[in-house]
């Protein structure tokens, strides 16, 4: 990230800007920062100006506690004014849950586009978001870094034996080092459940887009967000899962942000 600006409490958030045109403004997910959502300003820096950046509390932005997901959004406001104040927001997982709260706070964006919020809508669903929630909350305030991570390693499906992997691997302690932020991204994620009310607020184009090889639960989720609000869109990435290869989404997104 070579730039930085201020958001509205006074945190620096740095950020990345390439190409020529509409602004895009990327908003990575959790245990990210913006350097997972870059690789997506190449295949679209032809057509938009885009902006990738890390979020707060990762990176090379600063954070101010204490945490609230307005402060997030007033994150993405102070982008979309180094934009020109006009943008198209695009997140990936909880980064799109966090792009829809931008678009229905009102901020002056013109579509959002969204891969796989995994949004837990499903029998039980919110149990298992609670349940979730108190115990990162509890080996946050312990300083159990580690657990924390673990814990959102077995939300997301990861079998016990590649987590463990996971620990002996060097990309263990930068993982532990932004453990925090999951904090951020489950308070962004609310009851686990889609927004519904929410999402019937937003006056803009939305486009939900999941991988055809992803777990049926992440599909029906992303179309449950179209669904819900009025100018939504679904579609299906055939042969893609959560980890999205960037040059098969690129074309959908330029689509949508043209449209």
């Amino acid at each position: 990230m070579d730039k930085k600006t201020i958001s509205r409490d006074g945190t620096s958030i740095a950020y990345q800007r390439t190409g020529q045109g509409p602004a895009v403004v990327l908003v990575s997910g959790a245990m990210s920062a913006g350097g997972t959502v870059a690789p997506l300003a190449g295949p679209l820096a032809d057509r938009f100006s885009v902006i990738a950046y890390d979020r707060r509390g990762r990176g090379e932005s600063g954070d101010t506690a204490p945490y609230a997901v307005a402060r997030e959004v007033e994150d993405i406001a102070a982008l979309v004014e180094v934009a020109g104040g006009d943008a198209a927001l695009y997140g990936i997982s909880s980064g799109g849950a966090l792009a829809l709260q931008a678009a229905a706070a009102g901020l002056p964006v013109r579509q959002v586009a969204v891969y796989e919020t995994p949004f837990a809508d499903y029998g039980g669903g919110a149990k298992v978001r609670a349940e979730y929630t108190e115990n990162l909350d509890r080996a946050l305030a312990d300083g159990r870094r580690g657990d924390a991570v673990e814990l959102f390693l077995r939300l997301t499906g990861l079998a016990e034996e590649m987590i463990q992997r996971a620990r002996q691997s060097p990309m263990w302690p930068p993982m532990e080092a932004i453990a925090p932020t999951l904090a951020y991204d489950n308070a962004v994620m609310g009851d686990g459940l889609v927004p519904r009310d929410r999402l019937a607020s937003i006056t803009v184009p939305v486009l939900a887009v999941a991988g055809g090889a992803s777990p049926k639960w992440l599909r029906e989720a992303t179309r449950a967000v179209a669904e819900s609000a009025p100018q939504g869109t679904y579609r299906i990435l055939e042969g893609q899962a959560h980890m999205v290869d960037p040059n098969a989404l690129a074309p959908v997104l330029a689509e949508f942000f043209t449209a």
